[in-house]
């Protein structure tokens, strides 16, 4: 699975005109529905004048199945929400949310233009994102000494791991996670590295995006 990068606060953006409308697309990583509708709302109030703001969503389940909704906003039906939807589709993409935003230029486009011209605003603002995998994570925890903190991100980051919450006490509680495809090579590491010393607890999965360079 994939999704994008770009946050609800800095979205992939693009644009174009066709017959003196403008369309304006923007795409965006959620986490869930709740997250999107927010997103979608705050395009809506930085184009008050707009008149529509037709979107797609498809976010993923705690299984893994992908769940989508879609508005054409007061366009004729299916020739914005849909194309969009598809837009999102093709590229395989989950967990995102894009917005086609039209400023009506007085010209009708017709139910064929308004369809080809939302799926290429979509298209537009999703090739303006930075795309990444969705990659399964174990999240784990380790305890370790001041000196120890600096060896053990230099050991994470190698594998693709990120480090999570975190406590300074008198030792460090790092909280961390991991592609579960690398959970084996991490141990090794930590283990060779500070001779069995230092041992990482794993507990549960997450999904977390993982940029494609990577």
């Amino acid at each position: 699975m994939r999704t994008l990068l770009n946050p609800p606060d800095a979205p992939a953006h693009d644009s174009f005109v066709e017959k003196k409308s403008e369309f304006i697309g923007d795409a965006a990583h959620v986490e869930d529905f709740d997250e999107a509708l927010a997103f979608i709302a705050s395009v809506r109030e930085r184009h008050p004048k707009a008149r529509h703001v037709a979107w797609a969503v498809v976010c993923s389940d705690e299984f893994g199945n992908a769940r989508e909704r879609m508005s054409d906003d007061g366009e004729p039906s299916g020739t914005a929400g849909k194309p969009i939807l598809e837009a999102l589709r093709m590229n395989g993409l989950t967990n995102t949310v894009v917005t086609v935003t039209r400023y009506f230029g007085g010209i009708l486009l017709g139910s064929g233009g308004l369809t080809r011209a939302y799926s290429t605003g979509a298209v537009m603002a999703v090739r303006a994102g930075e795309q990444a995998e969705l990659v399964e994570c174990r999240v784990g925890t380790v305890t370790l000494t001041y000196a120890q903190l600096e060896p053990f991100r230099q050991l994470l980051t190698a594998v693709q791991g990120v480090q999570g919450p975190t406590e300074y006490t008198d030792a460090v509680e790092l909280g961390f996670n991991v592609p579960v495809a690398n959970v084996d090579a991490l141990s090794a590491a930590v283990t060779e590295r500070f001779n069995a010393s230092v041992s990482p607890v794993f507990q549960g999965v997450v999904m977390r995006a993982v940029p494609q360079s990577c």
